[in-house]
Formats: C-alpha cells, structure tokens, sequence
C-alpha cells in the first residue's frame, strides 16, 4: 500500500519538475521576441508614414498628425501629379532605374555565381592570393571608388552614359565571397567527377548541374545587387549629367532641392512623398516574386 501510495505522489513531483524546467525556456524567449518586436516598430513605422503621408495634399502633411490620415484622401491625384510632373520625367526615371539594376544585378550574380564557383572548387596558382584582395575589397567603400572611377571612364568616354552606372554595379566583392561559401557546400565533388566521367566540360558541368544547385545563393546576391543599384545615390550623382539619364533616386532629390528651395510654394512635397512611395514597389514585388527560391533553397538544404 505504501508503495502504492507514493507513485502518485512520485508523478505529481515529476511533472512539477518537468513544469519548472521549462519555465526558464519560456522567460528565455521573452528578450529576443522584444528584440524582435521593437525591430519590427523601428522599420515599419518609416514605411507607415511614408503610405499615409502620400494620401495628403501638401499642406495636409505640415497640417495634420503624421500617424494618421487627413482629408482630402488625395492619393490619387498625387499620382497623376507624379507622373505628370514635368512633363512625365518621373516615368522615365523609374525606367532608367529598372534598366540600371536589372542589367547590373543580372550581370553581376553571373559573374559572382562563376567566381565562387571556381574558388571553391578548383585550385589553381594565387587562389589564396586573390580571395584575399576579394576580401579586401569587401572593406573598402564604394564611395570612396566613385572619383577614380569617374577619372577612369572620362579617359574611354563612358561618363554621363548609361554604361557609368552599369559597369560598376557588375562587380560584386561580397557576392563572390558569399557564392564561395555557398559553393563549397552545396555541390558535392562527387556530383563533379560523375559529370566528367560522362564526358561533360567544365563549362557544361556548371550549366547543367551547378548552377541548379546554387540558385538560392545567385537569387540572393540577385537581390542584394537589385537594392543596392537601385537605391544608389552618390555614383549616378558624379556620373551623370543628363536628366534624361537620370535614376529615380537623382530626380526625387532634385524635386525635394526644388521644393525646399521655393519655400513649399509649389506643391511639390506631396510629389516627393507620394514618388518616393512608388519608387519603393519594384523593390517590394521583386522580394515577393523570388522569395519562393529562397524557400527552396532552405528547404532542399533541409532534406539533406
């Protein structure tokens, strides 16, 4: 009977243990969830303020709480506003901005997806050496680059042309770091030698079974090259001197000089606000659409 009488008393302690145990895991994740959360505030509430005040008209922005609406609902004829500005130029802007990152985000996953492909998996005389000016390079400023590359491509006529801003958005020292640890790890040796054993080339063994398997890393520095080319400010800037070249990053800055310039007389505020919204949609749509490669990425990366 007393033995009895103490398995109860037994598993009432073993839960009470296992209770306790797992209190400290709950109070563990309260730190990084408010972490997370204080984040999430931090990046959302420039990007709320952003939609709301591009439903304002421009003396509604300095009239009414940032945080909250105002009448009229004007985003629409904001809208219109942009487009029409000037004669349209806003259009034109954003397609110089779509054809500087596309190419340059193209090219330059390319080129990095190939470099970290053959420093990972080939040896060859100064590989060590050249990782390392790689790597290097990754320190030095892209800021810093502007004035000699501006000196270099007046020399073969290249500035104030498209190509001023493309060439050098192909090169990608962190996209060829990043293909390199990615590489190492996601195409086995032996998937190399039976392709060579079959008779396949070098060029064909990457084409037809690298590359499938370093989607996700090419997605990725895709990515991170799109942002970068588009959000760029200071090269196009030293570049370029005709607005028809112009990038949408360059003509939201010269409407926000000519607006702080007048006093606010014209209503162009309203324009650079509601521009600066649309200017933020391809880059939206673009993570939305490839997102799915990084998902399979993760997921195949799981089943191994």
């Amino acid at each position: 009977m007393s033995t009895i009488a103490t398995r109860p008393r037994a598993i009432a302690k073993d839960r009470v243990t296992t209770v306790s145990a797992r209190k400290p895991r709950r109070r563990g994740t309260f730190l990084p969830t408010l972490f997370m959360a204080v984040c999430f505030v931090y990046f959302v509430l420039p990007l709320l303020w952003l939609v709301i005040s591009s439903t304002k008209t421009n003396s509604g922005l300095f009239d009414s709480f940032g945080y909250w609406f105002d009448r009229p609902f004007n985003l629409v004829q904001n809208i219109r506003d942009v487009f029409s500005f000037q004669g349209g130029v806003f259009g034109r802007w954003m397609a110089n901005s779509a054809l500087y990152a596309v190419v340059a985000a193209g090219g330059a996953a390319i080129l990095a997806t190939l470099a970290g492909y053959g420093f990972a998996k080939y040896d060859f005389i100064g590989k060590k050496l050249l990782f390392g000016i790689v790597l290097g390079s990754i320190m030095v400023p892209t800021t810093a680059l502007a004035i000699p590359t501006y000196l270099l491509f007046s020399k073969v006529g290249l500035v104030d042309t498209p190509w001023a801003i493309i060439v050098p958005s192909l090169v990608s020292p962190f996209g060829i770091y990043l293909m390199r640890i990615y590489a190492a790890d996601a195409v086995d040796y032996s998937l190399i030698e039976s392709a060579r054993i079959d008779g396949a080339h070098e060029f064909k063994i990457f084409r037809s079974v690298a590359l499938r398997l370093l989607l996700p890393g090419f997605v990725t520095v895709l990515l991170f090259t799109l942002v970068a080319t588009w959000n760029n400010y200071f090269l196009p800037l030293v570049m370029l001197n005709n607005p028809n070249y112009f990038p949408v990053t360059i003509g939201l800055a010269q409407w926000n000089a000519s607006a702080n310039a007048g006093g606010g007389s014209q209503a162009l505020f309203s324009i650079v606000v509601t521009g600066s919204l649309l200017s933020i949609i391809p880059l939206v749509l673009a993570f939305l659409f490839l997102q799915r490669y990084w998902q399979s990425g993760l997921s195949t990366g799981a089943v191994k």
